[in-house]
């Protein structure tokens, strides 16, 4: 950062001849769509301390700056002083911890109190010029893990990496019933209802999604069976595993929209336990874990009877 310019900027030093800028740029993970962005929303692409146009040819030590635009918070997004368990953090993302029955985003029913306007308001007062990027996201009363970009770039190479399978997501469920099989491959497409906004179904002409499954432990409690299972996403669609379990015959246990009841639990016992992925920037490897919450641990408590 230069005195009070905040601007997101990265330096990229250049150890090879007769590469052009837009070139060595797009080697480094930056698109078209970026670099136009760049050129004409008050960023900048210096070569040496000297503006210069993507058709420029380098030199090895040369020094490439990209300074980023100013990004403007969404005009709907209401800056706020919430509460927020962030677990990691630095100068391009962070993680955070959300509870069940928090939304991630606004909407109608919920246009405050949520985790994008909790880190609207931290940006606020660290006069970040930046909106929220969310790069995971989790229903309502899903609990766990969210992974946010503090910089459209950021979101954008971290989005790349979940495309090509680099960015791991593991989440723990409660499900009903008692599975057959303790490890299978759910591969089936996901579309929207017909005449339903929210509700999503397995369909033909629905987009590829596959989730992993394996099974932890089988209990009971009051004649009623249910399973601790694992289930690692491959794609990211919307409502994907509580889809892909009621398809399999096992909705997450109280999932009323999805086939189950609020007899065990008053919300769905879905809970995002792990991510890892490849820094953007440094390629160093990270990982997060999150433990389950309260509501879903006493589902296991010692008046529960555990099949072996």
């Amino acid at each position: 950062m230069n005195g009070k310019d905040l601007r997101f900027r990265l330096v990229y030093p250049v150890d090879e001849d007769g590469l052009l800028l837009r070139e060595f740029l797009h080697s480094k993970g930056i698109s078209k769509r970026t670099l136009t962005a760049t050129k004409y929303g008050g960023g900048s692409i210096e070569v040496n301390g000297i503006e210069r146009t993507v058709r420029h040819p380098l030199c090895a030590g040369d020094v490439v700056v990209v300074v980023f635009p100013p990004e403007q918070p969404s005009a709907g997004l209401y800056p706020e002083d919430g509460k927020l368990t962030i677990i990691y953090e630095d100068e391009v993302l962070m993680m955070v911890d959300k509870p069940p029955g928090q939304s991630t985003i606004p909407s109608r029913d919920h246009p405050v109190g949520t985790v994008a306007n909790s880190v609207a308001g931290k940006f606020a007062r660290e006069k970040l010029p930046a909106t929220v990027h969310i790069v995971t996201r989790l229903d309502r009363d899903t609990s766990g893990l969210i992974c946010i970009a503090k910089n459209r770039h950021i979101h954008h190479l971290l989005s790349e990496q979940m495309i090509a399978s680099g960015f791991y997501r593991q989440y723990l469920a409660f499900v009903e019933g008692q599975l057959a099989s303790n490890q299978f491959i759910i591969e089936e497409p996901i579309g929207r209802k017909d005449g339903s906004i929210m509700e999503r179904i397995v369909r033909k002409d629905g987009q590829y999604a596959r989730t992993d499954v394996e099974v932890l432990g089988q209990f009971k409690k009051e004649g009623h069976y249910f399973t601790k299972i694992a289930l690692v996403l491959h794609t990211g669609r919307t409502h994907q595993i509580r889809v892909h379990m009621q398809w399999a015959g096992h909705p997450v246990v109280g999932d009323d929209l999805y086939g189950s009841t609020h007899q065990l639990m008053g919300r769905q016992a879905l809970h995002c336990a792990k991510i890892s992925f490849t820094h953007p920037l440094t390629g160093e490897k990270l990982e997060f874990k999150s433990d389950v919450s309260q509501d879903m641990q006493a589902l296991t408590y010692n008046e529960i009877n555990r099949i072996e």
